[in-house]
């Protein structure tokens, strides 16, 4: 069965955790696990992949910090049996993301553990606000959090940037690329889903994306199509194609091939036809003359020079999607701790002006 694979706990020193069975999920899937009540926060789930694997990444995470020794510091201050409680503390406004994931990462370290939430994903927190805590075994506690936190702090940085991004576009759609960091692809593309984005393709093998170098390898915009035609007949596939125009001459040409040859061409890309202006406006008259062209014949998407600043502009031309790179490839991790005494860290937030 394709989907992400959630699989059985990751050893640590002092860990709690035992065997448990090996579940399976895709993105229409629910997940019962017996042990606890488990990924009830999973209001938004991750986007299905065949060959994704969750826990493996959150095994690497784990490894990276453990390796085959453990935590040092951990087991030379804290007692292994001592229990304690800890909040989370949002340093700064923002869409949380990654609390479902989080529970996997907790229950991965220990399945003992007790998380508990306020907040669910896509939800809005402010500076100051705490908004879910875990207890249980103080060792396991610290040893997960800093991954915790590394993947929550991130996926956040993208949800909140493509909520605002997304809200601006309006009543475009926005869409990530595949722009990610390599091998948390499909953890930032959740991120996105979480913020209130859609995703583009997952890879290389979900979507026919025709872009320059295709076009320029294969001696043309239609003769780049007219090969994505055949192949997909005679491989007999169904599947989205996209393909990139960088001029309007190139829009006329697929219009022109597209009214009297049958195409599994659904999408036109209209690529950085967002021109930066001196004064740090933009010039959409030649997207929106795309936009005119295509009139509806197919789905369209704005790509280039599309920021927090533009995309409300390029969002009322008509086009139907835009896609930024800019949302997964140079994001802002959200400012998240996870602290036992709260009381403190309050005052030196309070201080610092983090809370």
């Amino acid at each position: 069965m394709s989907g992400i694979v959630f699989s059985s706990t990751f050893p640590l020193p002092h860990s709690t955790a035992t065997s448990r069975p090996i579940v399976k999920m895709s993105a229409s899937q629910a997940i019962n696990p017996s042990s606890r009540t488990l990924f009830k926060s999973m209001v938004i789930k991750p986007p299905s992949h065949p060959t994704y694997d969750m826990a493996g990444i959150i095994k690497l995470a784990l490894a990276e910090d453990a390796a085959n020794i453990g935590d040092v510091t951990c087991k030379s201050t804290i007692p292994v049996d001592m229990e304690v409680e800890a909040h989370f503390l949002a340093k700064e406004d923002g869409i949380v993301a990654g609390i479902a994931l989080a529970e996997l990462i907790f229950d991965e370290v220990d399945p003992s553990l007790k998380v508990e939430w306020s907040r669910s994903d896509g939800d809005c927190v402010h500076k100051g606000l705490q908004f879910g805590k875990v207890s249980g075994r103080a060792h396991n506690i610290v040893v997960a959090e800093r991954v915790v936190l590394n993947f929550m702090q991130r996926m956040s940085g993208i949800a909140t940037l493509t909520k605002a991004m997304a809200d601006a576009a309006h009543p475009a759609t926005i869409l990530e690329t595949r722009k990610t960091a390599p091998g948390l692809r499909l953890i930032d593309k959740w991120a996105v889903l979480i913020g209130g984005g859609r995703n583009h393709r997952m890879g290389l093998f979900d979507m026919v994306m025709i872009k320059d170098n295709h076009i320029s390898i294969a001696g043309g915009i239609i003769n780049a199509i007219r090969s994505v035609d055949s192949y997909l007949e005679e491989s007999n596939l169904q599947m989205e194609v996209e393909v990139e125009t960088r001029t309007l001459d190139e829009v006329k040409e697929v219009l022109d091939y597209t009214s009297h040859t049958k195409s599994a061409l659904s999408r036109i890309m209209l690529d950085n036809m967002v021109v930066p202006l001196p004064d740090g406006d933009i010039d959409v008259s030649m997207l929106k003359d795309a936009v005119q062209l295509i009139n509806g014949r197919f789905d369209t998407e704005a790509s280039g020079n599309v920021t927090l600043e533009t995309v409300h502009k390029i969002g009322q031309t008509g086009v139907t999607f835009i896609s930024s790179g800019a949302l997964t490839h140079s994001v802002r991790a959200l400012d998240i701790s996870l602290k036992i005494d709260t009381e403190l860290a309050l005052k030196v937030g309070r201080r610092t002006k983090r809370a």
